[in-house]
């Protein structure tokens, strides 16, 4: 007999948008005595027998089987006990407005003569049973009796509805902070408490002729919803899965199968059409609010000004020789490019300690920084083209002494296209040959260092043709990794879309990276071959040129 029923009778969670008042169940209770039982084990051992035999048992089992009841229960219907109608008909036992109204309920019903119940019954969020029950549920635990530690606190977790007051905004709060907190002030105020509302499912299990008595009362389900549309179950429905078994009587040796299904009417069409519908606009006007809270007007810089922000992260450096780094950047502006008068355009890292990942030693920063500029261009000639901002950052180390060490210097060109960019720049730093150096750097701490970290690539200072680095020597040390969030504004961008004007300008040009490709990087490209062959050109010998010359016009 054991495949059935269901043992399963934990709890089940369901999430819906509908609204809770709509959720019905269908319950029904089925009396299987324990002899009942024995018979058909027996009568399945009696096939073998005489036909009068098992005839005499099929009579056994009719009588045996009975005492069925099915009902549908809405959220927070109430059901009356055989108890609760016996109770309720006296009216000087009705104290509260509840059981007042309870009492009216009751004489109304039996005048009527329209109950619908016998067996089944409920207690809904409002009687007192609830509290009672979930107050014993939390106290006790399973089998000691006695309340443990997180019990105790929990006891009065749950607060109904009916319950809350308004909190009266006149009141003064003082002692905002409580030095010496009592037990029922933290029971009181450091629980998160989530409003619920329960209703119980009930039977009374009693013989036929003894109804109305508490012994004979068992919890069929328990259902608990709160605000946020979370339904909770126990046990769950059994459709698919077999009855559940509740065993009653003086010794236990009654048994009932309850049979639990979801009873909620299935929304039409037209209505799931309709609120579909409700959903969208909702969803809509709320997108009209937070755009109605943002706006359209958005700050345009002025016409002929390109608007740089960079949003970036100095994620980790990897790869040096000693632990506890930092780095310190700042931002070299070309010509025609400015910043707010109140930005800093340079900033110092946190000293971060390394770990190993790998076969090298990282130190992740993590560091944010943002950088806004602007670029106004004067010269509008095609062979004018502008350079973008450059990072210079360099890497240095602290020891135990408090000694800085120099591990690598580096810099990185700010892309030319918006969106989003990750870049591992490699860093070096200059060596100086010889034992009494590296032993100073180990020792003393000092090590060389350049004047102008501007060295690094080509010096702002630098006017001449070639810049040699002949004789200056270096060594490879680690990498930095950054993240880079690019954005550029400018007028020309919103002009040449609404209009579907030809980029033209410089400005324009660097306006249609995002659709065209890195335009700049190209012609950049083209000016520096240009330029090369140029000064090949240059460096022949005057008979080859003329040679080529005359070869060109004989060809022609």
């Amino acid at each position: 007999m054991a495949d059935v029923w269901c043992a399963d009778t934990g709890e089940a969670v369901y999430r819906s948008r509908d609204a809770v008042k709509n959720l019905k169940i269908r319950v029904r209770i089925q009396r299987v005595s324990s002899t009942a039982a024995l018979a058909q084990h027996l009568q399945q051992r009696a096939l073998t027998l005489q036909d009068g035999s098992a005839i005499e048992l099929d009579t056994f089992v009719s009588h045996t089987v009975g005492d069925d009841e099915e009902l549908l229960v809405g959220w927070q219907e109430k059901f009356f006990s055989q108890y609760e109608v016996d109770l309720y008909q006296n009216e000087s036992v009705c104290q509260t407005p509840l059981e007042k109204q309870y009492h009216s309920e009751i004489v109304a019903m039996e005048k009527a003569k329209r109950r619908r119940n016998q067996r089944i019954f409920t207690y809904t969020d409002f009687d007192r049973f609830t509290n009672w029950e979930e107050q014993a549920q939390s106290l006790m635990t399973s089998g000691q009796g006695r309340p443990t530690f997180l019990a105790e606190r929990m006891a009065n977790v749950r607060h109904r509805r009916q319950e809350r007051r308004p909190v009266d905004s006149n009141i003064t709060k003082g002692r905002l902070v409580v030095w010496e907190p009592s037990k029922e002030f933290m029971k009181n105020s450091h629980i998160v408490n989530t409003a619920m509302q329960t209703m119980h499912i009930m039977a009374d299990l009693g013989p036929a002729g003894k109804l109305g008595l508490k012994e004979h009362e068992y919890v069929l389900c328990t259902i608990r919803a709160d605000g946020n549309g979370v339904i909770t179950l126990k046990p769950d429905f059994s459709a698919g899965r077999g009855p559940y078994r509740v065993f009653a009587g003086p010794d236990k040796r009654e048994v009932w199968h309850i049979h639990l299904e979801n009873g909620s009417a299935p929304i039409h069409a037209e209505d799931k059409e309709r609120e579909q519908r409700m959903f969208r606009d909702l969803y809509n006007r709320h997108k009209d609010y937070l755009n109605s809270l943002v706006g359209q007007d958005f700050e345009m810089p002025p016409p002929g000004i390109l608007r740089l922000i960079v949003n970036g992260e100095i994620v980790s450096a990897q790869g040096y020789e000693y632990d506890n780094l930092y780095v310190h950047f700042f931002l070299e502006l070309p010509n025609s490019w400015t910043s707010v008068s109140l930005q800093s355009l340079s900033g110092v890292t946190q000293t971060c300690r390394t770990r190993a990942l790998g076969k090298d030693n990282v130190a992740f920063f993590s560091y944010p920084f943002s950088l806004e500029t602007f670029f106004r261009k004067e010269d509008e000639s095609e062979d004018c083209l502008p350079h973008w901002p450059v990072l210079y950052f360099k890497v240095l180390s602290l020891d135990f002494w408090q000694r800085h060490r120099t591990e690598g210097y580096g810099y990185l060109v700010l892309p030319s296209t918006p969106g989003y960019h990750s870049v591992t720049c490699p860093t070096w730093r200059p060596l100086q040959t010889g034992t009494v150096a590296e032993l100073r750097r180990f020792f003393i701490g000092g090590a060389p260092e350049l004047e102008d970290i501007s060295d690094v690539r080509i010096p702002s200072t630098f006017k001449g043709d070639r810049l040699s680095r002949f004789g200056f020597r270096t060594q490879a040390t680690g990498s930095v990794t950054f993240i880079l969030s690019c954005l550029q504004h400018a007028r020309a961008f919103v002009d040449a879309r609404t209009l579907k004007k030809r980029q033209q300008t410089v400005l324009d040009q660097l306006g249609g990276h995002s659709e065209q490709g890195s335009v700049y990087n190209v012609l950049e490209a083209f000016q520096r071959a240009r330029k090369r062959m140029q000064e090949a050109r240059e460096s022949l010998p005057q008979d080859l040129l003329n040679a080529t010359a005359s070869f060109n016009s004989e060809t022609s």
